[in-house]
């Protein structure tokens, strides 16, 4: 069974493992397909943390498609150019891009089909069309000024005829087939070896054409989200030294599962705080369905995002106190914060007795709590990181943009399971690369450029992503899962595992359950505001919860009755039959079987 946020990645997945190939074959080929039928949310030159599962010897692994920063983004080279955040679009934020690595890495290491037979389906649609979906026709007509008079080599893809295309379009991108058609050539020539190919096509794209023409276009200055023309810091030394790794998940045990993310290089860990919180409050006694547990839900949800921002960052750079965060200990001390009233600013914990740190930016505590930089409610952030509200991007007329995520599951019929959440080269973002068909990505805005952080720009360091892909493992089976929705990811998968989990519901009817989240949190996007208490919240909970919540002092916008969230899942049933389940909201995402 495959789910994903595009009907044609779940019909491209499916027809992957009909064919004979595995959950990790059919993953990287659905992969693939995402970067063609939704650039606005996720390319070529993008990210991709996976999550893995293989069910023969129990390995949990993560596989990291998160790039890294180039030798010479340092602080000092920003501020040589006058800026004190890195700028969300152009090539000044681009890191190298890891996404097609990491797919790479998934099929040498557990796949079993060549290259060709997983790539081929992207190249089909990428050459021969597809319908564009119409959000990428908003993000696209909304960004026309800015390809028409500064980016003309994204112009050139997308402005077919000069002008945005329509939604349901056909849509093609002849560079990007004609790229992916030659690395294949290149994997080919490599001789028939499997790995010998995929090796070869890695070669073809980190130090052979397209790194080259990446490089060289770096070098050209482009108009960029800080109102200047700048060129990038990429080199072919960064791209050539780049590898996907294998890592360990980040796990805990909760109802009677194990929950598994990324490490604290991505948000994935907050997901895993914010149960054990939970726990300790006594979810499995709550009403789902109460103002009780939302509060709660909320409460704790601005807990653990404010251990994030003290806390997370790349581990290879510095000590990430991960143990002590996701102790049951730790929770229990946190927990006791949790009042009857929304609670203000922000207020990291102590693991293991560390003082906690925040940037200048959220200014100076006063009793252990940071004020934190609020916007009216309603518009924090606004154009700048992934999205608030909905399954549409938020998109300036700049290029700066909520960039949104695409996102995909699948289980086989051995019960191997893959998570995945491909983002970042939106075509929004940064322009294409000319002859390539796609753009970098501009992951580099999530550094700070504050020296001493965990997450501050460091060469060779990864930035603290929000892309959190999620695995809950049992004896018998298991079930992969995630979503698009950058800060919120880690927020509208809550109410998706409480209802399951604890609730008893089946995959869909936990999807389809009432979805809220805090915007209290700060944005991971420059200028890294929120909403003071706010909260998002589905009608659908009941005008009485909102009441209540208001009452409490949470600051509660109606978000509609299907707006949050775009959570898919794939998985084994205790009793051995596959299930999966896709989301209603945005009407695109699909899940299959058979």
């Amino acid at each position: 069974m495959v789910a994903s946020t595009h009907w044609l990645a779940s019909a491209v997945g499916m027809s992957v493992l009909e064919a004979g190939g595995n959950a990790f074959d059919a993953a990287a080929a659905a992969g693939f397909t995402l970067q063609v039928v939704e650039p606005h949310l996720n390319g070529p030159g993008g990210d991709a943390p996976i999550i893995g599962h293989r069910a023969a010897d129990g390995h949990t692994f993560v596989v990291c498609g998160q790039g890294t920063a180039p030798a010479a983004a340092t602080t000092g080279a920003f501020g040589d150019l006058g800026l004190d955040v890195v700028p969300g679009t152009g090539h000044l934020a681009a890191v190298v891009p890891g996404a097609f690595g990491a797919w790479l890495d998934l099929l040498a290491r557990y796949g079993t089909l060549p290259l060709a037979d997983v790539l081929s389906p992207a190249i089909g649609y990428a050459r021969d069309g597809y319908p564009l979906v119409p959000a990428a026709a908003r993000t696209i007509a909304t960004v026309e000024r800015l390809f028409a008079e500064h980016w003309p080599t994204s112009a050139a893809v997308y402005l077919p005829g000069g002008s945005a295309p329509a939604a349901g379009a056909r849509f093609t991108n002849p560079d990007l087939a004609a790229t992916y058609t030659r690395v294949l050539a290149e994997a080919a020539a490599a001789g028939s070896d499997r790995l010998a190919q995929i090796e070869a096509a890695r070669r073809a794209f980190y130090e052979g054409f397209v790194a080259e023409a990446m490089t060289d276009f770096v070098r050209t200055p482009v108009l960029d989200s800080s109102g200047e023309a700048h060129a990038g810091l990429l080199s072919g030394d960064d791209l050539a030294g780049w590898r996907a790794t294998e890592e360990p998940t980040a796990f805990v045990d909760f109802a009677g599962v194990e929950v598994h993310k990324t490490a604290a290089w991505g948000q994935g860990p907050v997901l895993l705080q914010q149960l054990r919180l939970l726990e300790a409050l006594g979810v499995a006694d709550a009403d789902l369905g109460s103002a009780d547990l939302v509060h709660t839900a909320l409460e704790v949800a601005d807990l653990a995002f404010a251990d994030r921002e003290a806390w997370y960052g790349d581990p290879a750079a510095g000590d990430v106190p991960l143990t002590a965060l996701l102790s049951r200990e730790y929770a229990a001390e946190r927990a006791r914060l949790v009042g009857p009233q929304a609670s203000d600013g922000l207020r990291p914990g102590s693991p293991d007795g560390r003082e906690p740190r925040l940037a200048a930016l959220f200014g100076t505590p006063t009793g252990g709590v940071w004020p934190g930089r609020y916007e009216a409610p309603g518009t924090a952030g606004a154009g700048t990181g992934e999205p608030t509200r909905g399954p549409d991007p938020e998109v300036r007329a700049s290029g700066e943009t909520r960039g949104d995520t695409c996102h995909v599951d699948v289980v086989d019929r051995w019960g191997n399971l893959v998570s995945a959440t491909p983002s970042g080269g939106w075509l929004q973002s940064s322009p294409v690369v000319p002859g390539l068909g796609f753009g970098l990505p501009t992951r580099a805005q999530m550094f700070w450029l504050e020296p001493g952080l965990p997450s501050s720009l460091a060469p060779g360091r990864r930035p603290r992503t929000t892309l959190s892909p999620g695995l809950v493992l049992r004896d018998g089976g298991g079930f992969a899962f995630g979503t698009p929705g950058g800060d919120q990811q880690d927020q509208w998968t809550i109410p998706f595992l409480l209802h399951h989990l604890i609730g008893g519901l089946d995959l869909q009817a936990a999807i389809d359950a009432p979805g809220w989240h805090s915007t209290h949190v700060p944005s991971s996007f420059h200028p890294r505001t929120s909403t003071r208490r706010g909260v998002e919240a589905e009608s659908r909970l009941g005008a009485d919860v909102l009441a209540d919540l208001a009452r409490r002092g949470h600051a509660v916008h109606d978000a509609g009755p299907w707006s949050l969230g775009r959570v898919s899942a794939a998985g084994v049933r205790p009793d051995g039959l596959l299930h999966a389940a896709a989301n209603p909201r945005g009407m695109q995402g699909y899940a299959a079987g058979r």
